[in-house]
């Protein structure tokens, strides 16, 4: 049990490793002879620790978000390079990129999301091994970015509102004019085109009566959060 550091789970997967391995090793005699050497290799390998449907599996991917939100980009190479010498698919630690890229940097710097949306799709075209250079370029252009979680509040913010609130009626001078009788109800009545005024920016009222002063967006320190102004 020293192997397994009194996990049952791991005993169980060390003991099947070793007998599919044994048994690839049959000569066909129906000897089958395992050196200790062999078995010594097999269970100090990545890819038996690591149970894509357990502890490890969650363990490792958590440890590797953190460690991007964290800004160190050592702990996240070390932890990407644990999960794909363990077999995982690089697919899912795509993802995790893309997902941190909008997350944890968001408009801090927009590049991330495209950065990391651009190597899920070439990792799904190059597959491993080469994708694995592909996958560190992107956790690490991630991990090195400036972080904001903005975007990430705002829109959980405006949905717990829109599930706890009654479905406010958009107001009258933001509502569609596509279609017969439109003007006549009085919808897009009083509608400023933004474009006509100094700035490309307008002062109306966007959200509803009821969530007047109402706010979503926090915007960060970063300069391209800053560059507009809230409207009222």
């Amino acid at each position: 049990m020293s192997f397994s550091k009194g996990d049952a789970r791991v005993a169980l997967n060390l003991l099947e490793a070793l007998y599919n391995v044994s048994k690839a090793q049959d000569g066909g005699d129906g000897k089958v002879v395992l050196k200790l050497e062999r078995a010594l290799e097999i269970t100090q390998s990545p890819r038996l620790f690591y149970d894509k449907l357990g502890d490890q599996h969650y363990d490792v991917i958590s440890a590797f978000i953190k460690s991007m939100r964290g800004s160190d980009p050592d702990a996240t190479i070390y932890w990407l390079a644990r999960m794909l010498e363990a077999g995982e698919d690089p697919r899912f630690v795509a993802r995790r990129i893309v997902i941190c890229a909008s997350e944890d940097v968001g408009l801090a710097d927009p590049m991330a999301l495209l950065v990391a949306e651009s190597a899920f799709r070439a990792s799904e075209h190059i597959g491993m091994p080469e994708a694995r250079i592909i996958l560190a370029h992107a956790a690490l252009y991630v991990a090195l970015a400036p972080k904001s979680n903005s975007a990430y509040s705002a829109i959980d913010s405006a949905i717990r509102t829109v599930r706890e609130k009654p479905a406010y009626p958009v107001p009258p001078h933001l509502r569609g004019t596509g279609y017969s009788g439109a003007r006549k109800l009085g919808h897009g009545v009083d509608y400023n085109y933004a474009h006509d005024y100094p700035g490309h920016r307008v002062e109306q009222r966007y959200l509803p009566d009821e969530l007047k002063g109402t706010t979503f967006y926090v915007k960060g320190e970063h300069d391209i959060e800053n560059r507009g102004k809230r409207q009222e």
